[in-house]
């Protein structure tokens, strides 16, 4: 690494995938000119490995047959797989959505200025490098906190804030949640205690409910359970919970909870109706954790939506008061309602290992990657 002419050299990684399908994740040397108005440079120095990320590290790939060696790895991907992102063919994308580090360079702009020498969190795209180039509107400074507290500050925490606002502009005060012991999935249940919101939680394993019944959920239910939409319906009684977040995305999940929530409304109906009941029902999927297709069976009535939902459209939503409101609220809270746990802490080289990459590509509940690009 140095520093020479205004430009600042650093490895990165990126993803190269080819018409053949074969994809190539190599750490490359990148230069990184000086930052310019609103932007700044930050040594990076802490980055969670999220699922948002493997799409472009492990989609449709072979991984137990690639080929592995230091700090590159050759896959295969499913030529189906390969041509829906025929838009990328040859086009060498950086990867890592969000992560710490501290800026070391920054434009001439205020807001940029205002940060040099901070530690900050960020969503440059490139966080699996050595350096980032980011804009200072989309950074959070850390204060006193570390880079490895504030690494997984914006994607989570701002995720799991967006449910409970996009919950609130349309007027619900429950919310269903899938896949709901992941870190995102405990975040939300302590903001959900904290704004006196309902959730009911879904897992699919029973340690994952006495995880968040431990941590004070009230409304869990288990998916693997064989009474499982019963047990989903009466917990959606219980709280009107008739919008819900789905990561899963493939699959019946969505399905299970848009026929849990007609039965509640239909069993309230003061006598049958062949198009079913009047209440609105409405899931966001947003995630694809399961990547078949997304099954919905004619059970629900006709009241009903499925949509698509993600971070950075809903940021664009929101007003400068309500981000800066939502900033603050996460920074206070990283120790607490925000914190990220991690399983292992890996270098650049360390994450492109056949070891390193089975294991966080299985994206195991509980068992984050950090990166660490200083290592």
């Amino acid at each position: 690494m140095c520093i020479r002419d205004r430009t600042t050299t650093g490895r990165q990684l990126t993803s190269t995938l080819h018409p053949d399908g074969k994809m190539i994740l190599a750490l490359e040397e990148t230069e990184f000119v000086d930052p310019t108005g609103s932007q700044v440079l930050i040594r990076m120095e802490a980055a969670p490995i999220n699922p948002s990320d493997l799409f472009l590290m492990t989609g449709g790939a072979d991984l137990e047959g690639a080929a592995y060696s230091a700090g590159r790895i050759e896959l295969q991907v499913h030529p189906q797989a390969a041509a829906l992102q025929a838009a990328r063919h040859g086009v060498p994308q950086t990867i890592g959505n969000e992560g710490a580090g501290t800026v070391i360079s920054a434009g001439d702009g205020d807001m940029a200025q205002a940060l040099m020498g901070q530690r900050v969190a960020c969503v440059p795209g490139n966080a699996f490098g050595e350096y980032a180039l980011a804009d200072a509107k989309m950074c959070i400074p850390l204060g006193d906190h570390t880079v490895e507290e504030g690494a997984s500050s914006f994607i989570n925490p701002m995720t799991a804030l967006g449910f409970v606002e996009t919950a609130k502009r349309e007027g619900n005060n429950a919310i269903i949640h899938a896949a709901a012991a992941s870190n995102l999935g405990q975040m939300l249940c302590r903001i959900c205690r904290e704004d006196d919101l309902e959730l009911v939680n879904i897992v699919r394993k029973q340690e994952q409910a006495e995880l968040l019944k431990s941590q004070g959920a009230v409304h869990v239910v288990n998916s693997s359970d064989s009474d499982f939409e019963q047990s989903l319906a009466d917990a959606i009684e219980k709280t009107e919970a008739f919008l819900g977040f789905d990561p899963i995305g493939g699959g019946t999940m969505t399905d299970s909870c848009l026929r849990a929530m007609e039965r509640v409304a239909a069993a309230k109906l003061p006598e049958f109706n062949r198009y079913g009941s009047d209440q609105p029902k409405k899931m966001y999927i947003y995630g694809r954790l399961d990547k078949s297709p997304t099954i919905l069976t004619p059970a629900f009535g006709f009241q009903w939506t499925v949509s698509g939902w993600l971070l950075m459209p809903f940021l664009a939503s929101c007003d400068m008061s309500t981000l800066t409101s939502m900033r603050k609220r996460v920074v206070s809270g990283l120790k607490t309602t925000f914190a990220s746990s991690y399983k292992t802490r890996v270098g650049l080289d360390e994450m492109l290992t056949k070891d390193a990459l089975l294991d966080y590509a299985q994206m195991k509940t509980g068992e984050k990657y950090l990166v660490t690009p200083q290592a």
